[in-house]
């Protein structure tokens, strides 16, 4: 059985810095992705790495945000850093997809979410 675990969100000032962690079970965090959902906005893909070092990131945090792993913990991360009020939302790691051509596809595997909230 597959599980993802999301921790690390909470409640950061604008400018500030949090980060994420997605530990995986019963899988290999090789290519994975983080995506984040606004309440009224459709789920976006923020972040994704292959499983070598290739990562792609959404334009809206690029120079911002971070993710990298931790193969022997098989545990991927998000740092953010400078986080805007527009950051705030429901972040999601999903495993089990492909990268290909610079490209994350989504996999089937979700984590549960944790909640990022960026406001003074």
């Amino acid at each position: 059985q597959v599980t993802l675990v999301e921790s690390g969100g909470g409640l950061v000032q604008p400018g500030g810095s949090l980060r994420l962690s997605c530990t995986a079970s019963g899988f290999s965090m090789n290519v994975m992705g983080w995506y984040r959902q606004a309440p009224g906005k459709q789920r976006e893909l923020v972040a994704a790495r292959n499983s070598r070092t290739s990562t792609n990131y959404a334009d809206s945090v690029k120079g911002r945000f971070t993710i990298s792993k931790d193969n022997a913990k098989n545990t991927v991360y998000l740092q953010m850093d400078d986080l805007k009020s527009e950051d705030t939302a429901v972040y999601y790691c999903n495993a089990g997809g492909t990268y290909f051509m610079g490209q994350y596809y989504t996999g089937d595997y979700w984590g549960q979410g944790t909640q990022v909230t960026v406001s003074s």
